[in-house]
């Protein structure tokens, strides 16, 4: 059987690899001026960056929107819902330079808050939030009304969205166990680990102000507490000053003033 020359494979091979690369790399639409002054004026986080960081923060918003698609279910979709929710997924990674969510395709925005059979109207309805598995892996779901309340001056130490993608964020080792080994050095697990179990100890005692939902489990204390790190920096540093420097060394950021 006959062979094509090698001189002949090496332009068959670079063009097969120039549409690959092409085909992987996305259209990355920067954002509006519209879009800007709608997170100056809902997100504080992008508010209170300078110029440099303010593009950086855009380019990530604009990567998110070119990587995830947003969909809408039994709502029409605003352009400020479509802003915080990719804001709440730049947010906990906006300290390191190329990260992207690989264990996410879509995000689901309900009206409100849905049930465990993801229904969202009637019977008990609790779930502001939520990280796929199963079928549903590589989804999330949110409701529309926690995320606008976790951008509100009211929300104190919560936030919905930015919660669920710190869980993304800790599955991306391949376990949701509140311990993110991709993020932190082999070194400090122990002593993380050991301080989320003391802080939860404190926490069934009433000893903590942060959120008692934390002690559900080691996942759901380093969400909680990741929500609390950016949403008010200045008194987690001041009422928890270890456990801001080890989120401050996980997440590469320094939030407080």
């Amino acid at each position: 059987m006959n062979s094509l020359p090698f001189a002949y494979l090496i332009p068959i091979f670079l063009i097969a690899l120039y549409l690959i690369l092409k085909k992987k790399k996305p259209k990355i639409d920067p954002l509006t001026d519209t879009d800007k002054k709608i997170l100056d004026d809902y997100v504080s986080y992008y508010h209170h960056l300078d110029s440099t960081d303010k593009l950086r923060f855009e380019q990530k918003v604009a990567e998110f929107f070119a990587t995830v698609r947003i969909e809408p279910v039994g709502l029409e979709m605003t352009t400020l819902d479509e802003l915080l929710i990719a804001s709440s997924a730049v947010i906990p990674i906006f300290g390191f330079a190329d990260w992207q969510y690989k264990n996410l395709s879509s995000v689901l925005l309900y009206p409100d808050t849905f049930d465990k059979d993801f229904q969202f109207e009637g019977g008990e309805r609790s779930i502001m939030g939520m990280v796929g598995s199963g079928y549903m892996n590589g989804q999330m779901i949110l409701s529309r009304s926690a995320l606008r309340h976790g951008f509100s001056k009211s929300a104190g130490k919560e936030n919905t969205a930015i919660h669920e993608f710190v869980h993304l964020l800790d599955k991306s080792d391949g376990a949701t166990d509140g311990v993110p080994e991709n993020l932190m050095a082999h070194e400090y697990t122990y002593p993380w680990i050991k301080m989320m179990h003391e802080e939860m100890e404190k926490i069934e005692d009433n000893k903590s102000d942060i959120n008692p939902y934390a002690i559900t489990s080691e996942a759901e204390f380093f969400a909680v507490v990741s929500e609390y790190f950016f949403e008010k920096p200045d008194l987690l540093k001041d009422k928890h000053p270890d456990l801001y420097h080890q989120l401050s060394r996980i997440f590469a950021q320094q939030p407080a003033k």
